[in-house]
């Protein structure tokens, strides 16, 4: 049976965004390199106390086993992941040096139907997509606390261009900034009327449990979304997410040990009381903190799902 945890703006930020807040707003924007070196064999990687993180990280093929999504997003692994081609008549992987166009093939296929339907409703080229997971999903080196089951992609709200990028502009190349420098409304030379419909495109899609964007994004998609309005209820507003939104499944039905959150609460989400905790003075212009933060804690293997000891043992999958 599925578990569920809450729904709340804080718990949220906390199990999407364990990291600080110039690091998810940086994400997007880091790049890659055209000659990433492999990682060095650890010298214990029995020990206990090892970062879990640089287990996964090696590991550069999916598991030889049945797709499956194992814990939560924020901590799980991922059992027979599918890559998403690099190249599709309407979408194109960033930053290939991550090696984090990894997911379960439920999450592939939907991510070329939107890339589809972006290209036929928006009349765009096609999408970019920027982080899934890693070829057996648990923590990232850098980056994502979320993005650990397979269950999670980015997609640029920059458009795709209308020829094929080289892998050095994938690595290079900025996603365009759609959030305006008061932060409290889009940046009008960016955002476009057809950023929504990209955006809904991804929303209607029945497995598709929440989409993260900026408050800013939000606050445009309420103003100008037309006619069925009820998917905005799945849009959420969430740190960073200022040049790509995140689209997040559901757990597959019937699957164990998948655990998911409820349903977003029912409807628009387009209030003001909605906005008040996102457009307060206190999120807009947090003050430096009084103490050095204490580094983030590193999820050991132990702390995730006993099944991930598998998916990191198991041979790697054959290439297609």
């Amino acid at each position: 049976m599925r578990r569920a945890i809450l729904d709340a703006p804080k718990l949220l930020a906390t199990l999407l965004v364990t990291i600080p807040l110039w690091v998810a707003i940086a994400e997007a924007q880091d790049k890659g390199t055209l000659h990433p070196k492999p990682l060095p064999p650890l010298a214990n990687p029995s020990d206990p106390n090892l970062a879990a993180r640089e287990l996964f990280a090696r590991k550069l093929r999916p598991a030889a086993m049945p797709p499956q999504p194992v814990g939560f997003y924020a901590k799980g692994c991922l059992a027979g992941g599918e890559a998403l081609p690099i190249n599709g008549p309407t979408w194109q992987v960033m930053r290939l040096s991550r090696n984090r166009n990894w997911a379960l093939p439920e999450t592939v296929r939907l991510l070329e139907r939107v890339a589809e339907r972006a290209h036929e409703q928006a009349g765009w080229p096609g999408i970019l997509v920027g982080d899934m997971s890693q070829p057996r999903g648990g923590p990232m080196l850098t980056g994502h606390a979320s993005h650990q089951v397979g269950l999670d992609a980015d997609i640029w709200l920059t458009p795709m261009p209308n020829r094929q990028l080289s892998r050095n502009e994938r690595e290079e190349m900025s996603a365009v900034m759609m959030v305006r420098r008061d932060r409290l409304d889009i940046e009008p030379s960016a955002w476009t009327p057809t950023h929504w419909k990209v955006i809904r495109a991804a929303a209607l899609e029945p497995r598709v449990e929440r989409i993260f964007v900026n408050a800013a994004i939000k606050k445009a998609l309420c103003r100008e979304a037309r006619g069925d309005r009820s998917w905005l209820h799945k849009v959420r507003p969430m740190y960073g997410h200022d040049y790509h939104f995140h689209i997040r499944l559901s757990c597959p039905p019937g699957v164990e040990g998948c655990v998911t959150q409820p349903e977003p609460p029912a409807g628009e989400g387009c209030s003001a009381s909605d906005f008040a905790y996102w457009f307060s003075d206190a999120v807009l212009h947090p003050k430096p903190p009084t103490k050095p933060p204490k580094p983030r804690h590193q999820l050991t293997l132990s702390e995730l799902p006993a099944e991930c000891g598998a998916v990191l043992a198991a041979p790697d999958k054959k290439q297609d």
